[in-house]
């Protein structure tokens, strides 16, 4: 019996061993990747509750890499003029195909306290014509955990008189 025991071992050993090794080579391609590309594509306001403003922030994600991307959860957070300004998670799921794109809602509250910082912070920026952000989130699924991805870029300020003469 001893000897079925050490043959059970090894073979057990063995199996591990090779579980252990096409794991690695499937991590492996997964962080030789190339990052997502995420856009945002719009902004659609949302009823929101109390004195906090919400919107339907819509994401583009774009996939160049060979495999598919499935997800299962999505965390954003963004910032205006180097400050905080709404933050939002979603719990759909999806697949962002190999080579392809796909467009994600997710809503975003904006406290009552960041729309007056914000206002005082806009005044300031009229004045350049640009308001900066930067998008920080998360496609949370896969065996990793997730996918991190950011954007950042300036919003452009509407120019002119803003009573309309």
């Amino acid at each position: 019996m001893t000897m079925n025991a050490d043959r059970a071992a090894r073979f057990a050993r063995l199996l591990f061993f090779f579980v252990a090794l096409l794991s690695l080579g499937g991590c492996a391609g997964m962080f030789g990747g190339d990052p997502l590309r995420v856009t945002v594509a719009g902004i659609e306001p949302l009823a929101g509750q109390g004195m906090e403003m919400r919107f339907t922030l819509k994401l583009r994600v774009q996939n160049p890499n060979e495999t598919p991307i499935d997800y299962n959860g999505v965390s954003v957070e963004l910032d205006l003029n180097g400050k905080p300004f709404a933050s939002g998670v979603s719990d759909q799921s999806g697949t962002v195909p190999r080579f392809g794109e796909t467009v994600i809602g997710v809503p975003l509250t904006v406290p009552a306290f960041t729309v007056v910082r914000q206002a005082f912070a806009f005044a300031d920026s009229a004045q350049s014509g640009q308001l900066p952000y930067m998008l920080r989130g998360r496609l949370a699924g896969g065996i990793t955990g997730g996918t991190r991805f950011t954007d950042q870029g300036a919003l452009s300020l509407p120019t002119g008189s803003l009573s309309g003469l």
